[in-house]
């Protein structure tokens, strides 16, 4: 137990976990972003596609 609070004082003090976190944080954003931006253009496909089918429906 006593090795394992070391290596926990040990990562903490390090610059190495707060980096991680920060690109884990970032990472996190950029996923949601894409995923917002893809469902975005999936909508907006969707809607130009039943447009144009409308149209051609009509005009049959």
């Amino acid at each position: 137990m006593n090795q394992f609070a070391t290596k926990l004082k040990r990562f903490l003090k390090s610059e190495d976990g707060p980096t991680a976190v920060e690109y884990a944080v970032m990472l996190s954003l950029i996923i949601v972003v894409c995923l917002t931006a893809v469902s975005n253009i999936g909508t907006k496909a969707r809607t130009s596609f039943s447009n144009v089918s409308a149209q051609l429906g009509t005009s049959s």
